[in-house]
């Protein structure tokens, strides 16, 4: 009896963050981003200023401002679920307040949707013009297919960065989890891109974005498989085509996330791209037709899908014992 009652408090004291993350996902798929004051990009701008102190080329300043950084993001949200954890609807609400403002679904679906609708308008132009707002790469002189299979593939990276890992961390670590996520996340697209500024600099924040995506990326890549029949997709097909093609990508784990959909979607994806005018050669993904615009909407439903399916896998871990 005694231990019943141990096993029933133990899982009434971890419902709230549950709770909070399925609160925060669809308050993400609902409303979107915080339309101000949003604190993400706030931590940009506190990073930014902190870059601007802390900046030397060299690895060890990297290191120092990519811990700082960590603790700038995580140490409020830490406070903040200490502070709650013996009050369960406070604690309920940080941690839907915290998932919702790293959580990046709707956006993404958004304006990959926007970029469809322009090239089913036969508007190349303006779907090169859209483009950044997914990826970074140089979108002049790309032609329909191949913004398409750009767009696929940052919907697809992106549903790893910016849905499965965030619900990963957050179960795992709650609110402090989540906003640790979101700031190694971001110290990565701030500076751990390779130019000459940044290549000792941001070498620590590139490495901790590698390992805080290494057990997400492929955890989409097997939720991706698992949700292929949501576009007429074969799960196997999709999980042997992350295992053959993900590991060939530069990224240790956008790759993963990339040939799932590619196998899901029965497209091929890769090839040679452009980034800052510097060309690269990519491995092709998948062996399938090439993507048409009507594919993003496909790849934006498998998203959603994944999402879905990511939400249990987040809750389960958050109620485990």
């Amino acid at each position: 009896m005694t231990s019943d009652r141990a096993v029933t408090a133990g899982r009434r004291a971890r419902w709230p963050l549950a709770a909070g993350l399925v609160t925060g996902v669809i308050a993400d798929a609902v409303l979107g981003d915080p339309r101000r004051w949003h604190p993400v990009a706030g931590f940009g701008g506190a990073a930014g200023r902190l870059e601007d102190l802390m900046y030397a080329d060299s690895k060890a300043a990297g290191a120092a401002f990519a811990a700082c950084g960590l603790v700038v993001a995580a140490g409020p949200a830490f406070a903040a679920g200490r502070g709650s954890r013996d009050r369960p609807v406070a604690r309920l609400g940080v941690a839907a307040a915290s998932a919702w403002t790293v959580l990046g679904g709707r956006s993404l679906a958004s304006a990959a949707d926007q970029v469809r609708l322009a090239l089913a308008a036969a508007d190349t132009e303006g779907a090169r013009r859209l483009l950044p707002s997914l990826c970074g790469r140089d979108p002049g002189g790309l032609d329909a297919t191949q913004i398409a299979a750009a767009v696929i593939e940052s919907v697809a990276e992106n549903t790893s960065d910016a849905v499965v890992a965030p619900l990963l961390w957050g179960a795992i670590a709650g609110p402090a989890g989540l906003a640790g996520y979101r700031a190694a996340n971001t110290l990565d697209a701030m500076v751990g891109h390779r130019s000459p500024r940044y290549e000792h600099f941001g070498w620590a924040s590139a490495r901790l974005d590698d390992v805080a995506n290494g057990v997400p990326a492929r955890l989409t890549a097997l939720l991706a498989a698992a949700c292929a029949p949501a576009v007429s997709g074969s799960p196997a097909a999709a999980w042997r085509t992350a295992r053959r093609d993900g590991p060939q990508h530069p990224s240790p784990n956008a790759g993963w996330c990339e040939a799932a959909f590619a196998g899901s979607l029965a497209v091929r994806l890769g090839g040679p791209v452009s980034y800052d005018g510097r060309p690269e050669s990519r491995p092709v993904l998948g062996t399938g037709r090439p993507p048409e615009p009507a594919d993003i909407g496909r790849a934006v439903r498998l998203s959603r899908a994944v999402t879905a399916a990511a939400t249990g896998v987040a809750m389960a871990l958050a109620l485990a014992d």
